[in-house]
């Protein structure tokens, strides 16, 4: 199935049934008066979040989607019923955004949150309701309002608990194969993977969601290359694992590369905990390694770690450090929670 991580369409609530005129006509009833019924109110457009959804495909094949009018009103008295509703389905993690592209409307984090985003026109009312001492007979209704009609867009944000990053051809794909079930394509030229991909690693007893991105370049922030559109599915990670190419000359450079491509996308996905990997060891000298450590850690200022996801060397380490560093988020959360509780607190 192809992955669609984003999709304008257009909506429009139902527009309200109209209001009947209508007379009693009854024998023996001389003066039967007004008995017109009240239009009903137009259906809503609703937005799902569901569970079985990691794509927004099915928008791509549809893009516009219309509530039902409000049944009329008839005679007898007899008030029209609601229009339908359109349900809007989409998978955990879309946000739901103004014509604009920019003004977030809704965030749809949870299975099973629903967002009524737009309310249907109400029902006109019936010649029985403008019914006075002085007007006995009114001869006519109201028509139904009518809905409301806008375009969205749909962006999909992909929820994992890490988030691989590095150059093209740094090895993420590799990574996640080696470490998941999932199944990305693999070859030797940049740029080999298109889209996102998802899979679960299991840790001992412990498991997480493992997200790879396109690769990407520098000026990714303004649009260079194809990984800049993807960058906001590991805006919701806890973790980073930044891999760098170790058979590249200068790994010094190659980081630098992505953080400030990070930083210039957001502030807030450059502050992430961060897990710096050099990639591919098993293509290197031992002293070659010692060297690209020494340089990574004095670029990055962090401790670095080493792997190797074609033959499975050191990944298992990384895997643990990064439960540690979700462990460690998870605790800080719940502290900042309990405090959050506490009188005169404030963070």
């Amino acid at each position: 199935m192809k992955f669609l991580d984003q999709a304008k369409v257009l909506v429009r609530s139902g527009d309200g049934g109209a209001g009947s005129v209508s007379f009693l006509r009854e024998k023996f009833v001389e003066f039967g008066g007004p008995n017109g019924g009240n239009g009903g109110r137009g259906g809503d457009v609703i937005v799902q979040c569901v569970d079985g959804l990691n794509t927004l495909i099915d928008y791509r094949y549809q893009q516009h989607f219309k509530a039902s009018t409000g049944h009329h009103g008839m005679g007898k008295d007899r008030h029209g019923g609601k229009g339908n509703d359109v349900i809007l389905k989409v998978p955990v993690g879309t946000q739901i955004l103004e014509e604009d592209n920019e003004t977030l409307i809704a965030d749809m984090t949870e299975v099973g949150q629903t967002l009524t985003l737009l309310h249907g026109g109400n029902g006109g009312f019936g010649n029985a309701h403008f019914k006075t001492s002085s007007n006995q007979a009114p001869r006519h209704a109201n028509p139904g309002q009518d809905g409301t009609e806008k375009w969205i867009w749909l962006r999909l944000k992909l929820i994992a608990d890490a988030g691989l990053v590095g150059l093209p051809n740094a090895g993420k794909s590799t990574f996640l194969a080696a470490v998941s079930a999932a199944k990305p394509k693999i070859a030797d030229y940049p740029f080999t993977t298109l889209h996102p991909n998802l899979g679960v690693v299991k840790v001992g007893e412990r498991d997480f969601v493992l997200a790879d991105i396109p690769g990407l370049i520098e000026g990714a922030h303004e649009g260079a290359g194809i990984g800049d559109r993807f960058l906001g599915h590991v805006e919701r990670t806890g973790v980073l694992i930044h891999l760098i190419d170790g058979t590249q000359d200068d790994v010094k450079e190659a980081y630098k590369i992505i953080r400030g491509e990070l930083a210039a996308y957001d502030e807030t996905l450059a502050e992430k905990p961060e897990i710096v990997v050099l990639n591919k060891i098993d293509a290197l000298t031992e002293d070659d390694v010692k060297d690209k450590v020494r340089a990574l850690k004095r670029a990055s200022k962090a401790e670095v770690m080493t792997c190797a996801g074609a033959t499975g060397q050191g990944v298992q380490q990384v895997l643990y450090r990064v439960i540690s560093v979700l462990d460690a988020e998870k605790a800080e959360r719940a502290e900042v929670a309990r405090r959050a509780v506490e009188p005169g607190w404030t963070p």
